[in-house]
């Protein structure tokens, strides 16, 4: 890896001031001062800038319990960002999992680890999300069968691929799916005649949101044992 480069992972400074520093002679390697931005670093080696040891961080991984009000992306001029909840460093580099609507609430997945998150939101992995939807008007049982056949949504050339629906109460249900296509659960929901009025994100894979332990608007970094186990 080249010494500017090592430098801008490891601070979130850009390549032209990470440059900049390194020829104003700031760098060292092993404890030699190196000038050139484009030095080629060795695993083993130690650099040191402005006196402090540097030392790339591994990927992050966060689960969060996305509240209502706030988009799953970096810069929105009309909404605050799911990112303004976090106090990490290099926020920047961080990217939701899938997103979650506006007015949607419940288990967010954020990462910096790209390929992590493909095999998670990637349609060919099928990796299941269940929804806890509350609707206008009772849902009859026949909804059952007609998600699981798969439904045509407006707009789509293809139906909705397999879906389990478990209905708790006329106007309350649970929805897993194994795909994301753009506001899915609502346009499920539209095509038979019906309509969410409130959504919230319980589960992805086998991890299941505990709203008792991670309120809205809280996050944590997730365990080596649950990031394996969502690309299990």
């Amino acid at each position: 890896m080249r010494l500017d480069k090592f430098i801008c992972d490891c601070t979130g400074l850009t390549r032209s001031q990470a440059g900049k520093l390194i020829r104003q002679g700031l760098v060292l390697i092993d404890g030699q001062l190196c000038k050139q931005p484009a030095n080629q670093l060795k695993p083993e080696q130690q650099v040191e800038l402005d006196g402090e040891v540097l030392a790339l961080t591994g990927p992050r991984y966060f689960v969060m319990h996305k509240p209502a009000g706030y988009v799953c992306s970096t810069d929105d001029p009309d909404h605050n960002t799911v990112f303004v909840l976090m106090d990490e460093p290099r926020l920047d580099k961080l990217h939701t999992v899938g997103r979650l609507d506006l007015d949607t609430t419940g288990l967010l997945l954020i990462t910096d680890d790209g390929q992590w998150s493909h095999k998670i939101s990637s349609p060919k992995h099928e990796c299941a999300k269940t929804y806890r939807a509350w609707l206008a008007d009772p849902v009859d049982e026949s909804a059952i069968q007609l998600f699981a056949e798969g439904v045509m949504l407006r707009g789509e050339k293809h139906p909705t691929k397999a879906a389990q629906l478990e209905i708790v109460s006329p106007h309350e249900c649970l929805l897993t799916i194994h795909e994301g296509r753009y506001h899915q659960v609502k346009r499920m929901f539209a095509a038979i005649g019906n309509k969410v009025e409130k959504l919230h994100r319980e589960k992805i894979g086998d991890f299941v949101l505990d709203a008792n332990v991670l309120a809205e608007g809280e996050y944590r970094a997730l365990t080596e044992a649950e990031v394996a186990a969502f690309v299990s």
